[in-house]
């Protein structure tokens, strides 16, 4: 290898901003999303005072990862860290809307234990809901590491930064997209494949509003597009599979795509 290369990897090591590992913000996400569904683990914490010396050191855990980032920080990485374990009661609460949608709305759902255990759209909802308490602490980079280690599990795309009310339901999941300044009401459910874009990627449009806004009670089937920020689905609506969609839907509407399908028979052709 050329010395003139070596030095320039030399000094892009030295360059590269102080952050912490992926693997070590990804590990802590884990430990926070085993500590409210132990449903994952076969570790049982035995008492109250078990449970409390968990969080102490969960807390400090992100003291240290964040630390190492503080001069990104708006707050001191102790701020940040105690607000974030103070607020994880309220997003943990939020989380049970989200299965119990999922237990409502999916007939294959045969129990609380199930979904947690084995649905991939609630392992995504999960780090969602986990990274989007850092970004309302200004905290850079590290949601999105959180939630697209989510993405490398389960082939469902959320910005950290999208705002999602309670009771949302993700069926199948695989392949949608949820960009990042995306508004989703209440009691809205997403089949696969759908994807809830921006009309440009125009890089000085970055702190704009870019992508859709839907409503409470909304549902959309699998591959549906739904794009730009000033496109709305209202209220109590339903997108058809495979629509492509960038203007406002009104309250109660019902769009969908009609495909024409030909089936040809070999004894009469």
């Amino acid at each position: 290898m050329e010395k003139d290369f070596t030095a320039y990897l030399l000094n892009k090591h030295r360059d590269i901003p102080k952050f912490p590992a992926t693997s070590d913000v990804c590990n802590f996400t884990t430990k926070v999303m085993l500590l409210l569904f132990p449903e994952q683990t076969k570790k049982r914490p035995n008492s109250v005072e078990e449970i409390e010396e968990i969080v102490a050191g969960l807390e400090y855990e992100l003291e240290m990862i964040l630390l190492q980032m503080k001069s990104n920080l708006t707050q001191k990485p102790e701020k940040v860290a105690k607000t974030f374990f103070d607020q994880l009661p309220k997003v943990y609460n939020v989380l049970q809307t989200d299965i119990s949608a999922i237990m409502q709305g999916d007939p294959a759902a045969k129990s609380e234990y199930e979904i947690i255990r084995a649905y991939p759209g609630f392992y995504a909802i999960v780090f969602y809901r986990l990274a989007h308490e850092l970004v309302k602490l200004n905290v850079p980079l590290i949601p999105r590491v959180i939630t697209e280690f989510a993405h490398s599990k389960t082939g469902i795309d959320i910005h950290p930064g999208a705002t999602i009310g309670s009771h949302f339901f993700i069926d199948h999941g695989t392949g949608i997209v949820i960009g990042e300044t995306v508004e989703i009401g209440d009691n809205v459910k997403l089949y696969q494949g759908v994807t809830l874009g921006a009309l440009s990627v125009a890089k000085e449009l970055a702190s704009t509003k870019r992508h859709p806004t839907i409503e409470d009670n909304v549902v959309i089937y699998s591959g549906a597009t739904i794009l730009g920020g000033e496109t709305t689905v209202g209220k109590d609506s339903i997108v058809g599979g495979n629509v492509w969609l960038t203007r406002n839907l009104p309250p109660n509407s019902t769009v969908y795509h009609q495909a024409q399908i030909k089936v040809k028979n070999p004894e009469n052709a």
